[in-house]
């Protein structure tokens, strides 16, 4: 088994690590020099919006895609040269799964099983464990394709899961899912996470990040910011004040213009507004005041993942 060759007897690696990870599509440069190391145990966050790169890393960790430059392992096992090796210890569940809309939730479950060779004895077992997570016995005649689009993840996860991998690779699994159905897919990766699953996801979702053990942002093929969530909003310096004012729009633009406001970010009907220091609130609700808007609502709030990004993005090209 290709194994990491400046591995110290004895010493612990982690789970998923890449060295100067690479991947090019001829001049489009869709991973550069990525390095990650992602501990046992842990639920692991790549966050960024569409072309960021997290999609190309995911399957380079899969062994789907071999890289350009640089290594990946899992568990100790090199993505490079043996990626057969790597895909026994680990589920990978891209955007689209290959759900088959014309079975069943049973009848995908036990071609799964087949695919991934586990034995009768074994998938009887499993099928039970997974779905008293997943809730899905109920369903288990339904075809596929009948299921609600939260449900088709649930199955696709479950089927992706059959074989009990020690790693479990996510790309973008809520995209386009209702909110609810998010909020239970979240819970059933708690619960996998309790069994001592490892899990890499992969979100265009912000607010997931807060979900997160550690969350590492990505543009442009490169992180560009890498730590819990907590330690996340502390970089996002000052302070934030959520407004919510007789009109969005205006606010946001009259706040924008301004020197002394270091930032503006718009959710929903609310802003967030980044302040130096509190001396600044008076001046703030000047300046809204000046431009002929009511406040209906001030007060301080923590940062917002989203804020944290921006905040990230706006230091990252003030420094270049």
């Amino acid at each position: 088994m290709p194994t990491i060759e400046s591995q110290e007897k004895g010493s612990s690696l982690p789970i998923i690590l890449t060295e100067k990870l690479c991947k090019d599509f001829g001049p489009l440069k869709a991973v550069q020099d990525l390095n990650l190391r992602v501990e046992k145990g842990e639920l692991f966050g790549l966050i960024g919006p569409d072309g960021a790169g997290k999609t190309t890393t995911i399957r380079m960790l899969a062994g789907i895609l071999a890289p350009t430059a640089g290594n990946a392992y899992i568990d100790g096992v090199s993505v490079r040269e043996n990626p057969d090796k790597v895909k026994e210890h680990l589920a990978y569940m891209p955007q689209r799964f290959g759900l088959y809309q014309d079975l069943t939730v049973m009848e995908n479950l036990m071609f799964y099983a087949d695919l991934f060779g586990v034995s009768k004895k074994a998938r009887v077992k499993r099928i039970e464990q997974l779905f008293e997570f997943s809730r899905l016995e109920p369903f288990a005649n339904r075809l596929a394709g009948a299921l609600s689009g939260g449900m088709k993840q649930k199955l696709g996860l479950t089927c992706a899961l059959i074989h009990s991998p020690r790693v479990l690779l996510l790309d973008e699994p809520t995209n386009g899912v209702d909110p609810v159905s998010r909020r239970d897919f979240w819970k059933i990766l708690y619960d996998l996470l309790r069994e001592g699953i490892t899990i890499l996801v992969s979100t265009a979702y912000l607010d997931e990040a807060e979900r997160t053990t550690r969350t590492a942002f990505m543009r442009d093929g490169a992180i560009i910011e890498l730590g819990t969530p907590r330690d996340l909003k502390s970089t996002v310096h000052g302070i934030m004040v959520e407004l919510i004012t007789s009109d969005v729009r205006t606010a946001k633009k009259a706040i924008k213009i301004d020197d002394r406001i270091l930032g503006v970010n718009v959710f929903g009907d609310t802003l967030h507004v980044r302040l130096r220091d509190i001396s600044d609130e008076s001046h703030l609700r000047d300046v809204l005041m000046r431009s002929g808007i009511r406040i209906i609502s001030f007060r301080r709030v923590a940062p917002a993942m989203e804020d944290v990004f921006l905040s990230v993005l706006s230091r990252r090209e003030n420094f270049s």
